[in-house]
């Protein structure tokens, strides 16, 4: 068995090693910041997914990702019949690899037991076999030992809450107290809960977006359903391994699917003004002032209720200029919302075109 998972281990990492292309994510810097993209939550053959970790590499690369983890469960092991456990084999496969692709491999494990306290993700471990222990408390003290960034999974993940409605139970309240919890799946393969914007607006926490796969990528976030696969972004003060921690621990995150946002005002507002840019008027006439508005991101933006004599909504399509005509009447400032923008339980980005 050992020589056989040798081979295919061989033949995988072969695979991925010669000339391959990464796609480019257009999504700007905040200043003082570089973005990364990063999927936190996904799985491999070592639990119950079914791709070799080295897949996992090649498919980050190619979506244009600067880190991820795996994070293979520790309680449920559908194959440990055909593959020998050890919870950090996924990480041990995968890392010399992903230093090929110039990819930040996270080191993680996945947490998973019924609700309370449902699943989490311990990231930036250093040995995940001393998670697997009986107590779920004891779990979590073993990760923060490691220093471990702990993100709560799909809290509405309707296996574990039917109605879909995210809960803070009693024992999150207590990981909160002893600031054990750092983050929560805003966005979770397909699905998203707007009542995780109240937990991470309450309680300080980072918010995250990851595609929890366990199959292959390219099969589930297929165009035109789907532009891009979840992703959390990061503003870290440097592409590296130690800054990406350091600001996931700072809470300098957004989530980051199906062309929306979600996130923390401080971040969303100067977010969305790097994506675009307004001109000055090129043109007026006796009735109208002629702009145009950029923008440079992969992220169409969709502006409504526009104030009085000015367009209702305003469509700015990612990667491409829009022709704004707005009435000589209007003397208020040009203010909108921009509806895939998310910055709360039931709020959205509020923001000004000065032009």
């Amino acid at each position: 068995m050992k020589r056989l998972i040798t081979i295919v281990l061989l033949i995988t990492t072969v695979s991925f090693t010669g000339l391959g292309q990464r796609k480019i994510v257009n999504l700007p810097d905040l200043p003082g910041y570089v973005t990364l993209k990063c999927d936190f939550h996904m799985h491999t053959v070592f639990s119950d997914g079914n791709v070799w970790p080295t897949v996992r590499v090649g498919e980050a690369f190619r979506d244009g990702l600067d880190a991820i983890a795996i994070t293979d469960h520790l309680e449920y092991l559908p194959k440990k019949d055909f593959i020998p456990v050890d919870h950090n084999a996924a990480w041990k496969v995968a890392e010399g690899v992903a230093k090929e692709f110039n990819l930040i491999l996270v080191h993680g494990a996945e947490i998973g037991r019924s609700m309370p306290p449902g699943h989490m993700n311990a990231l930036f471990i250093q040995d995940a076999n001393l998670l697997a222990v009986d107590s779920v408390m004891d779990a979590y003290e073993a990760a923060v030992k490691q220093g471990a960034f702990i993100q709560w999974n799909h809290p509405g993940w309707k296996s574990q809450q039917p109605d879909g409605i995210p809960r803070m139970y009693s024992i999150h309240q207590k990981l909160i107290q002893n600031g054990w919890l750092h983050g929560v799946e805003f966005f979770n393969s397909d699905e998203y809960y707007p009542l995780v914007m109240t937990f991470c607006k309450q309680y300080n926490l980072a918010v995250m977006a990851n595609s929890d796969n366990h199959g292959v990528i390219s099969e589930k976030y297929v165009p035109p359903v789907y532009t891009n696969r979840p992703m959390t972004l990061v503003f870290a003060k440097a592409r590296t391994h130690d800054a990406l921690r350091e600001a996931m621990f700072a809470g300098r995150t957004l989530a980051y699917f199906k062309d929306m946002i979600a996130g923390k005002v401080e971040y969303a507002q100067p977010f969305f003004y790097q994506c675009i840019s307004v001109s000055k008027p090129f043109f007026g006439n006796d009735r109208n002032i002629y702009f145009e508005v950029t923008n440079r991101s992969d992220i169409p933006f969709y502006l409504v209720n526009g104030v009085a004599n000015a367009p209702a909504s305003i469509t700015l399509a990612a990667n491409a200029v829009t022709r704004v005509a707005v009435s000589k009447k209007v003397t208020d400032p040009l203010v909108y919302d921009v509806k895939n923008v998310i910055t709360g339980e039931n709020e959205v980005l509020k923001i000004e075109l000065k032009y």
